[in-house]
């Protein structure tokens, strides 16, 4: 058996992929390992469970919540609401796991199941192999030694999320937002109520789009990975900025009055300047990905600001932060981590703290995201390959060493198997677009040839 976990959880078509039987298994396995149920008297494990509006969600939820009960542990379900408030949620009130269903920006056929651990932290490698092996051990082999009577868990809603999270993204930020005119993308997702009642009290003047999930919607042309309908918005009502989140609200990417989309790299630079002058900017530095725009660094560089790279995912990202003490980092996809106020990337929190940047300055949007210029940047997507031998394929490596003598120093070339999706990423920057899509081309094409 192939390994479940990806770079964010176990991830795959609901029903088939991720069935009921296996969503219940791993959260039998994760209650043993993350609760440690049955290893101490007296305690009575918690977890806080929720989920986005996928329909797929209701019966993985039950499934679940019944795993999770079925091994002595008490749940709180708190509904709808954003992967980053599940992990906020999880830590705030002393729960022993966390567990959000959600395949984030993927289409609605896809689910997931992603586990937090005390305090709402993401995973480590370890922990998740050790959820896996039992999984797997009691899957083919010995049943599970179950409570009975009294000693199974109990169920519960718990309303209280929803206002506790709204009051503690609040509650974050450095100033109010009045004066501001701001269009939220929702992507009908699990930040559809969210998102637009943290922005609304915080004082900005609101306008909804995709923010109607009817279980089928999520991410359908909308939201973080289709910004062509906020675009259009933000010009149509004369708005200040545009905010976009994907169907799990743990990203956040920006529109500029002018229809202008500014993404992850942007949004960290600005807020690095911010937290500099505020002096939060722990170690005067920033942790970004492999996948950070060479504009980016180059911005930090000329700001004098250390730029820490890290492998592609925000776990990884996350793991540096927590090792050397940063305080603030992210992706180019939005995944932004403020640690001193998150624990993930928090796509509704990263948006608040962005339009207090610009309520506080009195600059647009996108005077402010000028601190860096982005390099024209190609990313291709090659399907149906053997994503296993990108880095050991003699062919590939040759098609790549050609390329970058082509780019020299002024641009560079990235492939990389995705950690959730069954293809190449071919990664192309170069100082103008049409270099780029003509080097990210031929890459391409030398991918599907040597792994296809």
């Amino acid at each position: 058996m192939g390994r479940l976990f990806g770079t964010d959880g176990v991830r795959g078509v609901a029903n088939a992929d991720l069935t009921a039987e296996l969503a219940l298994g791993l959260s039998v396995a994760a209650a043993h390992v993350l609760a440690e149920v049955g290893t101490f008297d007296g305690h009575r494990p918690t977890a806080v469970v929720g989920r986005d509006p996928r329909a797929s969600g209701e019966f993985l939820e039950a499934a679940v919540v019944a795993g999770l009960a079925s091994a002595g542990v008490d749940v709180l379900l708190v509904g709808v609401l954003p992967t980053p408030a599940v992990a906020y949620l999880t830590g705030a009130l002393g729960a022993d796991l966390g567990v959000m269903l959600s395949a984030s920006h993927n289409a609605m056929p896809d689910n997931g199941v992603k586990f937090f651990a005390r305090g709402g932290h993401k995973l480590a490698d370890e922990l998740e192999d050790r959820i896996e092996t039992l999984y797997e051990q009691h899957r083919t082999g010995a049943p599970w030694e179950r409570p009975t009577g009294a000693g199974v868990g109990r169920v519960r809603t718990y309303d209280e999320g929803f206002d506790r999270y709204v009051a503690h993204l609040i509650g974050v930020l450095p100033n109010r937002l009045d004066g501001l005119k701001v269009v939220l993308d929702e992507a009908h997702g699990a930040a559809a109520r969210v998102s637009p009642e943290a922005f609304t009290r915080a004082g900005a003047e609101v306008i909804t789009i995709g923010a109607e999930p009817d279980g089928l919607n999520i991410n359908d042309g909308c939201g973080s990975t289709h910004l062509t309908q906020l675009k259009t918005a933000v010009v149509q009502h004369g708005a200040d900025f545009g905010i976009a989140h994907d169907g799990d609200a743990d990203r956040c990417l920006a529109v500029d009055a002018a229809g202008e989309e500014v993404d992850g790299d942007q949004i960290l630079a600005v807020l690095a300047l911010a937290m500099r002058e505020a002096g939060t900017l722990r170690g005067n530095a920033v942790v970004g990905t492999v996948m950070a725009n060479l504009g980016f660094k180059i911005a930090m560089e000329r700001e004098g600001i250390h730029l820490v790279e890290t492998a592609v995912g925000d776990r990884y990202v996350l793991e540096s932060m927590k090792e050397h003490g940063y305080a603030l980092g992210g992706e180019q996809s939005g995944h932004v981590i403020v640690l001193d106020h998150a624990t993930t990337g928090d796509g509704t929190l990263t948006g608040l703290l962005l339009a207090a940047r610009v309520a506080a300055t009195g600059r647009t949007l996108a005077d402010l995201a000028g601190v860096m210029r982005r390099l024209p940047q190609v990313l291709v997507n090659v399907p149906d390959v053997d994503k296993t031998r990108v880095h050991t394929s003699a062919e590939l490596a040759a098609a790549v060493s050609e390329a970058e003598s082509e780019l020299g120093t002024t641009g560079r070339v990235l492939l990389r198997p995705s950690g959730t999706e069954p293809l190449v990423r071919v990664m192309v920057e170069a100082p103008d677009i049409d270099q780029a899509s003509s080097v990210a081309g031929r890459l391409a094409d030398a991918v599907k040839s040597a792994l296809g």
